[in-house]
């Protein structure tokens, strides 16, 4: 059953409000796929923070008009699976997660912040750590040199017998007058 120009207006409208806020569109064709494999597919990108859904090509097409994404419009044809994210990584690497274990699912483009990607730039984005790892890489170069520093105080104060500070701290501690 087709949807009425009501239904049409407001599936344009939620696909807008997507569009809007979205990093990344990877568009796939799912020609073939079985319905627990997809149902799998969503689960997956529910989990991820990805708004997957398949959609009319003309629906979507009106959806990406005048976005940063409607460089993507060419591409709109056949059985396409719409992945949308927030992320910058998040939707490619569902995708292409679920592509690596099911050859029916054919990745055809993308388009991240307006620049569009082909086969090939969609894996490359999907192998970006997420955002979540690179906040946690980057901290940890960060804390690099102080816990090296720490590590060379500690090896010091080991060689020279370790105990000397510790001691000289407490009776300062002791002489503290009592508030």
């Amino acid at each position: 059953m087709g949807l009425n120009l009501n239904d049409k207006k407001a599936v344009v409208a939620e696909i807008s409000a997507k569009v809007a806020s979205a990093q990344t569109i990877v568009v796939a064709e799912y020609r073939g796929i079985q319905v627990g494999h997809l149902t799998q597919l969503r689960a997956k990108a529910r989990s991820q923070g990805v708004y997957l859904r398949v959609l009319k090509n003309t629906l979507a097409r009106r959806a990406v008009e005048g976005t940063a994404f409607a460089g993507l419009a060419s591409e709109m044809t056949g059985p396409l699976i719409y992945s949308i994210s927030e992320d910058a990584v998040a939707a490619a690497k569902v995708i292409s997660d679920f592509a690596k274990t099911n050859d029916k699912l054919v990745i055809k483009a993308g388009n991240y912040a307006g620049k569009p990607l082909d086969t090939a730039g969609v894996a490359a984005l999907a192998n970006i750590p997420s955002r979540e790892v690179l906040l946690s890489q980057l901290l940890g170069i960060m804390q690099a040199p102080v816990s090296g520093f720490a590590r060379a105080l500690a090896a010091l104060a080991a060689k020279n017998g370790g105990d000397a500070p510790a001691e000289e701290a407490a009776p300062a501690e002791a002489e503290a007058p009592a508030a």
